[in-house]
Parts: C-alpha cells; structure tokens; sequence
C-alpha cells in the first residue's frame, strides 16, 4: 500500500474504534522525519507531555516523548493521536484493560481488535477512499472477546 493509503487506513480504524477507546497512549518519536502536515500535532503531544508534568500527573524522569497520554473524547487529542498514529513508532489503544489498537514501526505494523459491525464500518471507509478490502487481513488467532475479529 502506498504511504498515503496506510495512513488512511491507521485513520479510519481510529475513527471507527473512537466510541469504544477509554485509554490511549502514543510516543512522539519516528523512524523517519515527522511529515509537514503533522507537525503541529507533534508539538502538541509534547506539550501534553510538558502539561502532565506540570500537573504531577506524569514523572519528571519519564522521557518526555514517550507514553504521552491521548483522552479521545477531546476532539483535539484525537486529531493528534489521528495525525501521528500512522508515523510514531508506537501507538495503542484500549477499553478497560483490553488493547484495540496498536500501531507501530512508523507505519509499518498495524493491529488491531474489531466487532463484526466495525469491520464492516472500517472495510467500507477504506472502499470509499479507494483502499480495497485486501489491504487488511483478519486473524483469528488474537481475538479479545468471542465476538471480536483480530485484523
């Protein structure tokens, strides 16, 4: 897939995932350089980062771009972790103690735990930005929940 379509894709699987996510963490650091239409969103998960530090919420030994905590109900938060999730080295979501959504390798590794209705809500997202349904593969083999698809 082409940069662009994996960035769509670790989008769309956000967005679809977005209700469900209680919890989400992302590092402030990539493999390659930060792409121009990310970096203000990149300098506003650092200051996250220096905000939770003031507020005694986040140790001041902890390095600075690393787990910096996203609260998806906030619209600007979420278009961050929207921004950079596609390109950080890691990502991850949760609801309650089970993982959602993790990303990773600046774009490389994408994983991520579905309902049958997700799926279908994901799989005509990506058809409508031209992504075909092959881009992703569903496994059975990490599934959080009997009613959950592993894609």
């Amino acid at each position: 897939m082409s940069p662009t379509h994996v960035a769509h894709l670790h989008r769309e699987a956000l967005r679809v995932l977005r209700s469900g996510i209680d919890t989400a963490h992302l590092d402030a650091y990539s493999d390659d350089p930060w792409p121009p239409a990310v970096l203000r969103s990149y300098e506003h998960a650092l200051s996250l980062a220096r905000e939770a530090v003031a507020d005694g919420t986040r140790s001041r030994r902890t390095d600075p771009g690393m787990g910096i905590g996203i609260d998806v109900r906030d619209d600007a938060q979420f278009k961050l972790l929207l921004d950079l999730a596609p390109h950080t080295i890691h990502a991850e979501a949760g609801r309650g103690k089970q993982l959602v959504f993790s990303a990773g390798g600046s774009g490389t590794s994408l994983w991520m735990a579905l309902t049958q209705g997700q799926e279908t809500e994901l799989l005509s997202r990506l058809q409508a930005q031209g992504i075909p349904p092959e881009a992703i593969t569903t496994s059975a083999s990490r599934p959080t929940t009997p009613d959950d698809t592993t894609l």
